[in-house]
């Protein structure tokens, strides 16, 4: 066979296997509404084309598949918006994901060991305990504030363990089934933050040595920060119960940037994982196309 016969031929073969490929995969993918394996939990506005009022939401999202829910802003809302948002999910099955008890981006509120700071992270403790039991959350986001320059960095931790492990005590107090999750943000978007690495968050909770503190695993912000992302997965496994993703660059939805979501999913199934999974991210593209095309990409890399 010469040499222009063999690529033709070749071209044609490949062309082929491609089209029986597609074939499979198109026959084998899950029909839309089918539950996601993975427990994928969007938030309020994702899917605001599609439906408007926040209840509304929550049934498009189960209609789609989706499973778990996640509401940053939940203390903010009215009490009874909340126990109406928590009743809905309670129908429909979905898993309530985490809320934020405690943020900011500013004050050195873990680090300093100042009183003022100390006294308002633990009534923010004592509030999540409350909102946590009405809403059947059982965690809660922390960012424990920005770094204290004037502080060395032995007391600065040392400062910040003693914090949370005040906060433990709050928890354990209320007698609720709530886990505080540390987010290490990336320096990039949040210049300045006492918590930046998984590692860092890794020690912090041995050193506090609760099950009420534990890792939030935002793997947008820790591909921006350190990459290595599956390896500290590995390393910091016992630790991390709750996940969030968003494609980098962009912080949209998976296949975006240069994340393997695909990749990542199947390795946190393969070791056990059945944990929330939180879209933290905005849309690629807008409108009802852009929320269904980004409801097809965690089709695309939900574990099969």
């Amino acid at each position: 066979m010469d040499r222009r016969r063999f690529l033709v031929s070749g071209a044609a073969a490949a062309a082929a296997v491609s089209t029986a490929s597609t074939a499979t995969v198109a026959n084998t993918a899950p029909p839309r509404g089918e539950p996601f394996r993975t427990l994928f939990a969007p938030h309020f506005g994702m899917f605001r084309n599609h439906a408007k009022d926040p209840i509304d939401q929550l049934q498009f999202a189960h209609d789609e598949g989706f499973r778990a829910w996640e509401d940053n802003g939940m203390p903010r809302r009215e009490r009874a918006m909340q126990d109406k948002i928590a009743a809905k999910m309670s129908a429909l099955g979905i898993t309530m994901g985490v809320f934020v008890a405690h943020g900011d981006f500013q004050k050195p509120t873990f680090a300093s060991g100042r009183k003022q700071h100390r006294d308002r992270v633990l009534q923010d403790i004592e509030q999540a305990c409350e909102l946590a039991q009405r809403v059947n959350a059982k965690w809660c986001t922390v960012v424990p504030g920005a770094i204290d320059p004037r502080l060395d960095a032995g007391y600065q931790r040392a400062n910040t363990t003693d914090l949370l492990k005040r906060c433990c005590e709050v928890i354990e107090k209320n007698g609720v089934d709530l886990t505080m999750v540390l987010e290490p943000l990336n320096f990039r978007d949040h210049p300045g933050l006492f918590l930046t690495k998984i590692a860092d968050g890794f020690d912090l909770c041995r050193n506090v040595g609760s099950p009420h503190c534990k890792i939030l695993n935002d793997l947008y912000h820790q591909q921006i920060t350190e990459g290595n992302l599956i390896p500290n997965i590995d390393r910091a496994w016992a630790e991390i119960p709750y996940y969030q993703v968003g494609d980098n660059p962009g912080r949209k939805e998976p296949g975006t940037g240069e994340i393997n979501y695909e990749n990542v999913f199947a390795h946190l199934w393969r070791k056990g994982f059945r944990g929330v999974v939180g879209m933290e991210h905005g849309n690629e593209h807008p409108g009802k196309d852009g929320e269904r095309r980004l409801i097809d990409a965690y089709r695309a890399v939900d574990v099969s």
